[in-house]
């Protein structure tokens, strides 16, 4: 035997095959206890006084929403400063109940009052104008038939002595020059008489034309005069309908711009309920749709009067209109809980609301097995909604229970335990 060769011990031998053994069912059962954990990790035990249970019923599916409105007048008519102007006086106040034509301020603009002042110098300077040209004109006139008068006497006479001149030359009396002298200055004054007349005609023409303009402009500088002094009554803003004087934002002394907003009057005749409505229902959402406006836990019927389109933070504004009784003792402001029909009532697959839609966004649910007392996530497909519940399209059946309440306790668990006491916690 050489010194590499040695004996082997039998029981070192089999030490190490236990050794081995062991170390191979420790690993065994590591590897079965981390199995263990990740299932462990996929569900979770929860008590069932945790969590609220439904079942899944068929029924008449109310098409429904509902939200929260409030009062507003039906119309609100604005106030606004058409001259500026230095605030002198304020005769109502904020709140009050006004009449149409009640005076609310008075303005004063020395600035106006100069320039309407200056305005009137014109208009009397233009009527004095207006007199001078029909006084001259009309001279001109009488002047014109003064001297056709003038004419036609001398013509006659003219053509008297030519009748005359004729009988003296036939005597030899007068020579033929004499006579023809007379023809000529015949038929001179019968040519200026006939041009004097169509100047006469075309005076009068050209007259009543200068008349006529200058009387139109004196016309449209008095109505230009009249609006001026109409600017002047302006400078006292009175209501221009009956209501309540809403508000009212100027200060005695203080200086309004032209176009300056003064306040609001609220017409009280009737009322109507603004509210803002979930995006997600601005296609079913139209005019004319009934809806039910509760006041002092009574319902009164109303309609949707206007629908504006533009979205602003996830909602959309409506406008309610009453259409039977408004409600007594109703004041602006006060809200209102608004049931709106969207639709017929139809039966169909419904789940009640619950917290569960806010982490699922109505893609999945977790649907409880009573037999195993389990529940487990199951995806599903929502269609309408009302304020009580859910239209169910696919992925559930009636009887099935479910569970409704909020699962940000589960994580993303695809398994529930559920036990009859308390559960612990994921």
């Amino acid at each position: 035997m050489t010194q590499m060769d040695k004996p082997v011990d039998p029981r070192r031998a089999r030490r190490k095959r236990l050794l081995r053994y062991a170390l191979t069912g420790a690993a065994a059962l590591g590897i079965l206890f981390y199995c263990w954990r990740l299932d462990g990790d996929a569900q979770v035990k929860i008590g069932l006084d945790k969590i609220t249970l439904a079942k899944v019923r068929q029924d008449v599916f109310q098409d429904e929403i509902a939200f929260i409105g409030a009062v507003e007048p039906i119309q609100t008519v604005f106030l606004d400063a058409t001259e500026g102007g230095r605030v002198e006086e304020i005769f109502i106040r904020e709140g009050a109940a006004v009449k149409k034509g009640d005076a609310i301020l008075r303005l004063s603009n020395d600035k106006l009052q100069l320039e309407i002042s200056n305005y009137e110098t014109e208009v009397a300077r233009a009527v004095n104008d207006l007199k001078t040209l029909r006084v001259t004109l009309e001279n001109q006139l009488h002047n014109n038939e003064a001297e056709l008068v003038q004419y036609h006497y001398d013509l006659i006479k003219l053509e008297r002595d030519l009748n005359n001149n004729e009988q003296l030359i036939k005597k030899g009396v007068i020579t033929r020059e004499a006579y023809e002298l007379g023809q000529e200055n015949c038929a001179r004054k019968q040519k200026l008489m006939e041009l004097l007349t169509k100047k006469s005609a075309a005076d009068k023409i050209t007259f009543a034309a200068s008349i006529a303009a200058a009387e139109e402009m004196v016309e449209s500088m008095q109505k230009n005069l009249a609006v001026s002094r109409a600017r002047l009554n302006t400078l006292t803003i009175r209501s221009p309908v009956a209501g309540e004087l809403a508000t009212l934002e100027p200060e005695l002394g203080q200086v309004l711009a032209y176009a300056a907003r003064i306040g609001t009057i609220n017409i009280l005749d009737s009322y109507k309920v603004k509210a803002d409505v979930d995006e997600h229902f601005i296609t079913r959402v139209r005019p004319r749709l009934k809806a039910a406006c509760e006041f002092a836990e009574k319902d009164f019927p109303a309609t949707v009067s206007k629908v504006y389109p533009e979205v602003k933070d996830g909602k959309f504004s409506v406008h309610l209109i009453f259409s039977g009784a408004v409600p007594p003792g109703i004041r602006i402001g006060q809200t209102s809980r608004i049931r709106l029909e969207l639709g017929e009532p139809q039966r169909a697959l419904l789940i009640p609301r619950g917290a569960f839609y806010a982490a699922t966004g109505g893609q999945w649910i977790y649907v409880v097995d009573a037999k195993t007392k389990t529940a487990a996530k199951r995806s599903l497909k929502i269609g309408r909604q009302n304020p009580s519940c859910y239209e169910v399209l696919e992925g559930l059946a009636p009887g099935e229970e479910i569970i409704t309440s909020g699962y940000e306790a589960f994580g993303s668990r695809d398994r529930l335990i559920l036990k009859a006491g308390p559960g612990k916690g994921p």
